[in-house]
């Protein structure tokens, strides 16, 4: 399909008025032309009956005095009333000669039409038709009296009619433009309103509401506006909490596992390996060829313990309340630096003060952090990963960067990403992640504070 060009609406609506206005101009312009068209024949007829007439009382009365001496046609009587610049008065005999001819003086210069008003009308009429009239006297034609006017008197008569009209209209046009264009701006005014609502929703501001309108239309478009913004906020709101909830489910029942992993088998884990040193230290004395077997389950023992503690670690982090969101978060970085051996290097920065941050908010982003570190080292295989903490007014933002592999499957649409994402509805948050062409990725995520959300994302931890 063909991509139209977008108009502006005050430009679209201001061409659509100046056409129809410039079809109406050209319509009465055309009406005066016909006008003064009709007007001109009209009169040359006319001028032809009154000569014809004149001339058929010329010859009765030259029949009924009886004058041997005839000086008919004789013109010069009606020639001095009807005569006007241009006009051309003469009688045509029924041989088809012409007998007598007038004819007055061409236009002034000054006031010929423009050249292509004078095409453009010669092209459209006829300016330079004849009107013929019979002198018949007791029943026989002695010829026919004809009238002309210059075809460029009449064109200029024409001129004078329409064409001043014309250039009126041609003046005029521009101003209701310009009248229109005004009008529709100052009318379309509040549209600007409703799309910087319009923009805010995008931008998840719920809050945004238009305020009435004096046109009915838009006014119209304010009620749905505000009664939508009202139930995404109320959507959001129950959204928000329901996921809340079933986070803070699913903190709970990873609190529970963690328990029951550590007071279960990580007592068996004890056990073995009591039994382990028990074991050796009678092989020690009776059979010498069990030592390496025992030392065996006692290093396999050791190994799961440790692999039991990394795992009761993430179930259950330490408590971000007591030792704040700093604390935790540097013991992470560290612990994640201890086990990469060097193979990735973690590193981490505060700009804020985040002692009053809420417990909700702590909570929520120490497990984001956790879960883009694991992506970053695990799945994208990230030799360097930075994390910034940033406190701002009414927001707390984080931003974590990595040169990993920007088109593992898993790093992008993990399950590890959509909790991220949850977590960050919750807060009412935003969240973006974004991989670059040569490598590496780009989390950031920035979570709303206020004084009043406090109290309430304090209760839903």
């Amino acid at each position: 399909m063909w991509n139209r060009p977008r108009f502006d609406l005050k430009v679209r609506l201001t061409l659509r008025v100046a056409a129809i206005s410039a079809a109406c101009f050209a319509v009465i312009s055309a009406y005066f032309l016909v006008t003064a068209d009709r007007a001109a024949h009209a009169r040359i007829d006319g001028i032809a009956a009154i000569v014809a007439k004149t001339l058929e009382l010329q010859q009765g009365k030259i029949q009924w005095v009886a004058s041997p001496r005839s000086d008919f046609p004789n013109l010069d009587p009606v020639s001095a009333y009807v005569m006007t610049p241009g006009l051309c008065l003469a009688f045509r005999g029924t041989s088809g000669d012409m007998l007598q001819r007038f004819c007055s003086g061409a236009p002034n210069p000054a006031d010929l039409p423009p050249q292509a008003f004078a095409a453009f009308y010669r092209g459209m009429f006829d300016p330079g038709r004849e009107a013929a009239r019979p002198v018949v006297v007791r029943g026989a034609k002695l010829g026919d009296v004809v009238v002309s006017v210059d075809p460029a008197v009449q064109t200029a008569e024409a001129w004078h009619e329409a064409g001043r009209l014309m250039i009126a209209l041609a003046i005029a046009l521009p101003l209701l433009c310009a009248l229109v264009y005004a009008v529709l701006a100052r009318a379309l005014r509040p549209t600007r309103m409703i799309r910087h609502g319009l923009e805010r929703i995008a931008a998840n501001d719920l809050s945004a509401r238009l305020p009435p309108f004096d046109l009915a239309e838009l006014s119209a478009v304010r009620d749905v506006f505000n009664h939508l913004a009202e139930s995404l906020d109320t959507a959001l709101a129950e959204r928000a909490e329901l996921t809340r909830k079933l986070i803070a489910l699913q903190d709970e029942e990873r609190r529970h596992l963690a328990r029951e992993l550590h007071d279960e088998f990580g007592q068996s884990l004890a056990a073995i390996r009591a039994l382990a040193s028990s074991a050796r230290t009678t092989a020690a004395q009776e059979c010498p060829s069990l030592l390496s077997e025992c030392d065996g389950i006692a290093r396999t023992a050791t190994g799961m313990m440790e692999t039991l503690r990394g795992t009761l670690f993430r179930l259950r982090p330490p408590d971000v309340e007591e030792l704040g969101l700093v604390a935790s978060l540097e013991g992470l970085v560290a612990g994640w630096n201890g086990r990469s051996r060097g193979e990735t290097r973690f590193s981490i920065r505060f700009d804020g003060a985040f002692e009053t941050l809420p417990a909700a908010i702590s909570d929520n982003l120490y497990r984001i952090v956790q879960e883009a570190l694991t992506n970053a080292a695990k799945h994208a295989g990230a030799t360097r990963v930075s994390l910034e903490v940033t406190m701002r007014a009414g927001e707390i933002a984080l931003a974590i960067d990595d040169d990993g592999r920007s088109n593992d499957p898993v790093a992008k649409s993990g399950m590890g990403l959509l909790g991220m994402r949850e977590r960050v509805a919750a807060l009412r948050g935003r969240l973006s992640f974004e991989t670059g062409p040569g490598g590496g990725s780009a989390l950031r995520v920035v979570i709303p504070i206020s004084a009043n959300d406090q109290p309430v994302l304090e209760r839903a931890a």
